[in-house]
């Protein structure tokens, strides 16, 4: 049965050796690393949830490539069901982590590749869809975590990949062997590379004849040789290493660069390879699966600063305030609209020719761009509703010092019978909801720009049938 324990995930992933900088120093020991191992714990989450009686039945399908039990990470879909319970499981563990859980792009790199490797043979005969599918299996008997390779560092915007003065800017093949492939290049914004068995790589643009080297599909162990991570800053991103003052005790997130530094792929791990007129498909739907994988745990995120205003209002003695239950409605039917557009993306979903099925891209970019300006909203509210220290609460080692710690927690204090430690908790809860740029820029950015979901939403939707509806009724046509 290839569905791992959090356990055994995390021991397969101590058993790797990945080569990682953060703050100018080698990294030994990922999961020895706190701010790391924040991270790490989040994906675990995807293991963990998998073996509770509340979620099994959700996480759990049968893959009929193995005829196997699966975890649905592993699972690129094969009915409008697979599609819909993408979203459901995404829900369920931002709710749960509260974070970003850094598995769905490895599905959305797998389910990409399920539908553009087979057009792909069926136009030059080539053995990718088979390459692809020995992957696959490879990745469900042994439960693995697919971490996403697709955004570039792109250097000059006015340029093309190879236009660029350093070509390197977009990662490309730079040799080609009997026995595989040379690459080098840089991944960013890669969320979750270390918590993740295997970096599946895609081309990140469009690309044109001339462009044929940066035309690459591949997957490589997170740990290879040539393979560097190099984790970037963000806001808080010293709480887990410090100990204290963290606000959500269990999750974090990271996110690395990846530097490919003449890093071997063989052949029987390339999905593509020169085949420029495939590159815009290959990231056109993997951006479109990723845009529907946001708006599941992105409301699920959102579910958690709901619940964080609402027990920040008992604590504080607001929860009559009829003025801040508006502003929780307000935040609720945010989240729902997220969700219930992501849904509908899935069940507007069709049969491809390779057995994939496919969402409506059109609803799942408008999902997203829902979410890069109401998930921010959100943020908003909850800060509105719970008050001013979310921003300058004193620090946990202030409240422990034998002097003025006795008297921070006199004037902490609230509503009697409330713990003052645990209204303490819950604001540092909401610093993190509401101030880790790493997940709050991911609401604007991930997935692409604000920019990129809207020129898809209009290639995507058919304007001229809009046009012929109403010079029907205008009567200008039959």
């Amino acid at each position: 049965m290839g569905v791992k324990t959090k356990e055994e995930y995390l021991d397969s992933i101590a058993q790797m050796k990945p080569t990682v900088y953060m703050f100018g120093q080698k990294v030994e020991s990922v999961l020895d690393n706190p701010r790391l191992r924040a991270g790490i714990e989040a994906t675990g989450a995807t293991y963990e949830i998998a073996h509770l009686e509340e979620y099994k039945d959700m996480i759990l399908t049968h893959s009929p490539l193995i005829n196997e039990p699966v975890n649905r990470f592993t699972l690129p879909p094969l009915s409008v069901e697979d599609l819909v319970m993408r979203v459901k499981v995404n829900r369920a563990l931002g709710n749960y982590v509260g974070t970003c859980h850094q598995r769905c792009t490895g599905l959305d790199c797998l389910s990409t590749l399920s539908i553009v490797t087979y057009n792909i043979d069926k136009r030059y005969n080539t053995n990718y869809h088979k390459n692809f599918l020995e992957f696959l299996k490879y990745m469900q008997k042994n439960d693995l975590v697919g971490n996403a390779g697709v955004t570039d560092a792109k250097g000059d915007r006015s340029k093309g990949p190879s236009q660029q003065e350093d070509k390197d800017l977009y990662l490309r093949v730079v040799e080609k062997r009997s026995e595989g492939i040379v690459v080098r290049g840089a991944k960013v914004h890669q969320t979750g590379s270390l918590s993740s068995h295997e970096i599946i790589v895609l081309p990140t643009r469009a690309l044109r004849k001339g462009d044929e080297e940066y035309a690459v599909a591949f997957a490589i162990p997170s740990d290879a040789p040539g393979l560097i991570h190099v984790v970037g800053r963000s806001s808080l991103d010293k709480r887990e290493i410090e100990g204290f003052d963290i606000g959500n005790l269990r999750y974090s997130k990271y996110c690395p660069t990846l530097i490919f530094n003449d890093v071997f792929v063989p052949w029987e791990r390339v999905f593509m390879c020169g085949e420029v007129e495939f590159a815009s498909e290959m990231v056109l739907r993997f951006s479109a699966f990723h845009r529907q994988s946001h708006g599941g745990c992105k409301a699920g995120n959102i579910d958690v600063m709901i619940g964080t205003a609402l027990t920040l209002m008992d604590y504080n003695g607001t929860a009559g305030a009829s003025h801040l239950k508006q502003k929780v409605i307000d935040m609720v039917h945010r989240a729902e609209t997220l969700y219930g557009c992501c849904l509908a993306a899935s069940y507007e979903g069709k049969r491809e020719p390779s057995g994939t099925y496919y969402i409506n891209t059109a609803l799942a970019n408008a999902s997203k761009i829902h979410e890069g300006k109401e998930l921010v909203e959100c943020i908003r509210l909850m800060v509105d509703i719970v008050g001013g220290f979310v921003a300058d609460l004193p620090s946990d080692k202030d409240l422990e010092h034998p002097e003025i710690g006795p008297l921070l927690k006199k004037y902490l204090k609230a509503v009697d019978g409330i713990p003052v430690e645990n209204r303490i908790r819950m604001y540092r809860l909401a610093e993190k909801l509401a101030m880790e740029s790493a997940d709050v820029i991911s609401d604007i950015h991930g997935g692409g720009s604000p920019e990129a979901h809207r020129i898809t939403i209009l290639r995507e939707t058919d304007l001229e049938k809009k046009k012929r509806a109403a010079q029907r009724l205008a009567g200008i046509v039959e």
